[in-house]
Order: C-alpha cells, then sequence, then structure tokens
C-alpha cells in the first residue's frame, strides 16, 4: 500500500534537433521530398522526420485556427482535391493491415480571391456533413460579406445556405466536359469544353464567378506535398501524418513562401501579420507550441510506503498506464535504479508490450 505523498518525481530529457536542422527538414518537406528523400539528405533517421512533421502539423493547425480569424476577405473560392490514405477505395478490402480510416479522402479548401489567403481546410470524405463543418467554420472567419464561389458538387449549395443563409452572394461554376478519354489514357481528366455560371444565393458578380485560384492552389498543394502527387508511389499511411503535412503546408503557403504575382506573402497581404516570415520562425512558433503542450511519454515517481519501510518507483506513461516496481529499501536505491536500470527495463517493457499487442 502507498501513500499519496510522492517522493521525487523524474522526467526523462527530451531529445530535440537543434533549430537549424528542424528548419531544414521541414523547409524540405514543404518543397515537396519526401520523407525517404529528407533522410538521405539531412542524416536524420524516418522516425525522427515523421514525428517532427507531426508536431510541426500540429502546432501550424493551431496557429492558424487562432490567428485566421475576422479576415476581411470580399471573394472567396472553394474546392476539394482528391487524396488516399493507405491504399485507395477500391484495394482497402484486399489490403494487409489496413487502418480504419484508410481510403480515399478528400482536402476542402477555401482561398481568398485577392490576397490568395488560404482561410480555412479540412480533411474528410465528400458528403453533406463534411460540407456543413467545412462551410460552417469558413463563415466564421470572415469578417463580412463575400462573394463564394463554388464548383457545382451538391452538397455546397445546402452547406452554403445552412451556414451564411442570406448573408452571401454565392453562384457555382458548372463545368462541361466531353467524352470520357479512351482505357489506355485513362489517367487523363475528361476535356472541358465550356462551364456555366449559375447564380444561387444573393447576386453575385458575374465576371467574378471563378474557381481559377482555387485550383491553382490544388495544383501547389500537389507540387509542395509529396504524398499528394498523382501516380507515383507515394502516399500518407497514417491520417494524421496526412493531416500535418497539410497544416504544415498552409502555413508555410500562407507565412512563409512569397507569392509571384503579390510579392508578399498571402498572410502579409491579408493584414494578418505585417512581417515576411522565414523556417527559422516557424520553428520558433513550434517550440512555442512545444514548451505548452509537452507531456513526456514517461515519467518516474519514488513514493515510500505508507505501511513498513521501503520504496517504489512508478512509471507514469504518457497514455494513463502505471507500472510500479517494489522492493527498495532506501529512496537512494530507488533512485539508483531510475539512473543505472530503468533504460534497460523500458526496452523490456516495451518488447513486451510488442509482443502482446501483435
Amino acid at each position: 500500500m502507498l501513500d499519496d505523498k510522492n517522493k521525487g518525481s523524474y522526467i526523462p530529457a527530451m531529445n530535440k534537433l537543434d533549430r537549424k536542422t528542424r528548419a531544414q527538414i521541414l523547409h524540405l518537406l514543404c518543397e515537396g521530398q519526401s520523407i525517404r528523400a529528407v533522410t538521405r539528405l539531412t542524416g536524420c533517421s524516418k522516425n525522427t522526420v515523421a514525428k517532427l512533421l507531426v508536431e510541426a502539423g500540429h502546432a501550424c493547425a493551431a496557429y492558424q485556427d487562432k490567428t485566421l480569424r475576422n479576415l476581411p476577405c470580399k471573394r472567396v473560392q472553394m474546392d476539394e482535391i482528391w487524396s488516399f490514405v493507405y491504399a485507395k477505395a477500391a484495394n482497402v478490402k484486399t489490403a494487409k493491415f489496413a487502418p480504419g480510416n484508410a481510403g480515399d479522402v478528400w482536402t476542402w479548401t477555401a482561398i481568398c480571391a485577392d490576397t490568395k489567403l488560404l482561410i480555412n481546410w479540412l480533411l474528410a470524405d465528400r458528403g453533406m456533413d463534411s460540407a456543413l463543418t467545412f462551410t460552417a467554420d469558413l463563415r466564421e472567419r470572415l469578417a463580412n460579406r463575400v462573394q463564394l464561389t463554388s464548383d457545382g458538387h451538391a452538397a455546397y449549395l445546402t452547406a452554403v445556405d445552412a451556414n451564411f443563409g442570406d448573408d452571401v452572394d454565392y453562384a457555382q461554376l458548372i463545368k462541361l466536359y466531353g467524352a470520357d478519354p479512351q482505357a489506355e489514357v485513362r489517367y487523363s481528366p475528361a476535356k472541358c469544353i465550356g462551364a456555366r455560371k449559375e447564380p444561387k444565393i444573393g447576386s453575385p458578380d458575374s465576371k467574378h464567378i471563378s474557381t481559377s485560384y482555387v485550383e491553382r492552389s490544388n495544383l501547389t498543394m500537389r507540387m509542395h506535398m509529396r504524398r499528394f502527387t498523382r501516380l507515383t508511389n507515394a502516399f500518407s499511411k497514417k491520417l494524421e501524418n496526412h493531416a500535418a503535412a497539410i497544416a504544415l503546408h498552409t502555413m508555410y503557403y500562407n507565412f512563409v513562401r512569397i507569392h509571384q504575382t503579390l510579392r508578399v506573402t498571402p498572410a502579409m497581404a491579408a493584414g494578418v501579420t505585417a512581417k515576411l516570415w522565414d523556417m527559422n520562425d516557424l520553428v520558433a512558433m513550434l517550440e512555442g507550441w512545444e514548451l505548452a503542450n509537452y507531456r513526456p511519454e514517461y515519467q518516474f515517481v519514488v513514493r515510500q510506503y505508507a505501511i513498513g519501510k521501503g520504496h517504489s518507483v512508478s512509471v507514469l506513461w504518457r497514455g494513463g498506464e502505471v507500472d510500479t516496481i517494489f522492493g527498495f529499501e532506501k529512496e537512494a536505491d530507488a533512485l539508483a535504479w531510475i539512473k543505472e536500470k530503468s533504460q534497460a527495463w523500458l526496452i523490456d517493457n516495451q518488447e513486451s508490450r510488442k509482443k502482446i499487442g501483435s
């Protein structure tokens, strides 16, 4: 039986890359390099690169969620871009060890036509619930009435009406396609032979009913994120990594990469920031997020028995599990075990967990 008083608490030191290396890794990822390519260029392991990507993705998503508010946009374009996780939808049934979220995924995006700012994005399916969630988030980020344009996807009309009501000038651009390409070139899209503008809500200006900017943004995403490149063996194995890559890309696109036409970043053009960010600024933002959210994988706590003499060492895991090692006569003995033998115990424990999991 243990008392409630902790005799000592010990958190393992966090191994962290220096800022220059982190900036280099993230910059390579933002410029379309694969994780394997980054490992070859930097000498870091795949796990190190992937872990940094996920952490940076969480930090970028949190920062933009907080910062991209009350935006003075006037014209907004929406679209969705297809990709997949682990396997394409048609191959999920025969894929080995496919996770429950494997298959086709869609990234919904909204871009300001004037500042080219990526206002928000959503990784989900292409259904009505996703459209409602996406447009509701978009509405909350805008400071005023906008002219809104999307393609002819049916879910948009219901979602825009539900979340904007009459406080929007909304139109759809319906593209008209010719016959499907022949089987030998089946990966080529059908030829677009025209487009039809259909005002839906309010009074949208016909000359601004367009999806050109958001479609160009889709191309930028495919060029700057290796996992989005089509007809290659580059793809995401985990949904979390896929979302992290998108969050990192949008942060880089909005705050770091100078837009060729604007000659400033979209975030500067939209008045979100007054300065031009570089990768060191992005890493500094990441470090601030880590400081506020860091939770060690495990923590050692030395306790004294409530009844009898002796001490124990409790291992508090991040997920809430607790392992306890008994049999230390003195607190010094428990501390010596942590210093000299705990790493070997951790390795054995992790191996046991893997066997149980398999």
